[in-house]
């Protein structure tokens, strides 16, 4: 089977990574792919948003399954795309109508609402309703949570403590446009008060096969201090996230999700990531991402047994409740190192230098890295995610930052403490 994946980041890498054990992968290429994926497959240097030149290569390599890995091809439509252009080909990844989960908050939590799935009470505002809003944030309560309604790259969510930042926000996203055209709606929520983790959906829209669960660390200081990133580091499995928890996770949370794409006729065949908050002891969802999380991605698969290029088709093939695939009893930390500057500006084109980082119990997934000649170089904000696999979270962190010792390039910097608060 010849396999096309989209995307260039860590979870791109991982994807590969998993997607080649499998006995029945002949052809992996990725598009644009990174550093990492060209040591797995070939990575194509095709503009993944030119949904023609994709198709073009599709054809041309005879390609048999493409899994979308970012959220942006799937917003803007790539799979109803190729439903139209190429309806031959499997695709992992929800029609344009699914991903509007991630596309627009303000629409994610009308769903929640409609389908009585718990979350944070909230107002939407439009950028003609900057004064409505400023009414709105004098009369509530302190700490505040506004969202640029669009896609952001993860760093969209501003938590304020103070009123004084939350007009800041406000005039931010609405009036400046500090986030673009995500930011011609505000959505302000209720600031919920808990311990945050993620918990993911491989569906065919009817069926689904929950995967293991992950934490995220999104803010860029030490503490969970600093501004929101893409991601720090993840930790899978997270210890409260057991028992009573994922029984409530899974009533009142997964599947009332997919029954109201159902409801709806939404044609979704692919991940759902949820985006959870653990409020005594009962799961409050803060947001949808139709795709895999990217640190998260990176703990979760190492955490899987079985063919899960397999368990990708039969996703595609509307046979989810055929998946065979199993999660293994170890935990997998992941800590993400980044260039200096980021989440704001940041110099590029900077070698890397590994020592000996290759261990069975430990794989360094590229993000942003290109190969010139012989050297990997940084070419992003967050650029290796090494993961360690162990028995448990002690030994899995110790392996990550063990290697991480190993890692060097001008200006790299990361967090020392990701899974810290869960030993």
């Amino acid at each position: 089977m010849n396999v096309l994946i989209i995307g260039s980041g860590g979870r791109e890498h991982a994807l590969s990574w998993k997607i080649a054990q499998s006995p029945s992968c002949d052809q992996l290429f990725i598009v644009p792919g990174n550093a990492g994926t060209e040591a797995i497959g070939t990575n194509v240097d095709i503009d993944p948003l030119d949904f023609d030149k994709v198709n073009d290569f599709v054809k041309d390599k005879l390609i048999d399954l493409l899994v979308v890995g970012p959220e942006e091809p799937l917003v803007k439509g790539i799979t109803d795309f190729f439903k139209v252009e190429n309806p031959d080909l499997k695709v992992v990844g929800p029609t344009a109508e699914g991903a509007i989960l991630e596309g627009s908050k303000d629409y994610a939590k009308e769903f929640m609402k409609e389908f009585n799935i718990p979350t944070a009470g909230y107002q939407t505002f439009s950028d003609e309703q900057i004064s409505e809003a400023r009414q709105y944030l004098d009369n509530s309560s302190l700490p505040i949570v506004l969202k640029a309604d669009g896609l952001a790259a993860g760093k969209g969510v501003i938590i304020c403590e103070t009123q004084e930042r939350a007009f800041e926000a406000l005039d931010e996203i609405l009036a400046e446009k500090k986030f673009g055209e995500a930011g011609s709606k505000l959505v302000i929520e209720e600031f919920l008060r808990g311990i945050e983790l993620s918990v993911f959906v491989l569906t065919d829209g009817t069926s689904y096969i929950v995967l293991p669960e992950a934490k995220d660390y999104k803010r860029i200081g030490e503490g969970d201090t600093g501004p929101n990133t893409g991601g720090m580091g993840a930790i899978s499995p997270v210890p409260f996230a057991k028992g009573d928890f994922l029984t409530k996770v899974e009533k009142e949370v997964i599947i009332p999700t997919i029954q109201g794409l159902k409801s709806r006729n939404i044609d979704y065949k692919g991940f759902i990531f949820f985006g959870l908050m653990n409020v005594n002891g009962n799961p409050y969802v803060i947001e949808y991402n139709v795709r895999m999380g990217d640190p998260e991605t990176q703990v979760v698969l190492p955490r899987l047994e079985g063919d899960f290029l397999d368990a990708l088709v039969k996703t595609a093939d509307g046979k989810a409740d055929k998946i065979d695939i199993k999660i293994v009893d170890k935990t997998a930390s992941t800590v993400v190192l980044v260039s200096k500057g980021y989440p704001g500006s940041y110099e590029k084109h900077k070698m890397i230098s590994f020592r000996n980082e290759d261990h069975s119990s430990v794989k360094v997934f590229h993000a942003g890295t290109i190969k010139k000649n012989q050297d990997i170089l940084t070419n992003g904000g967050r650029v290796l995610a090494v993961t360690g696999l162990g028995n448990n979270i002690d030994e899995a962190i110790n392996q990550s930052y063990h290697t991480i010792k190993k890692i060097d390039w001008y200006g790299m910097t990361y967090r020392s403490d990701i899974g810290f608060d869960l030993k």
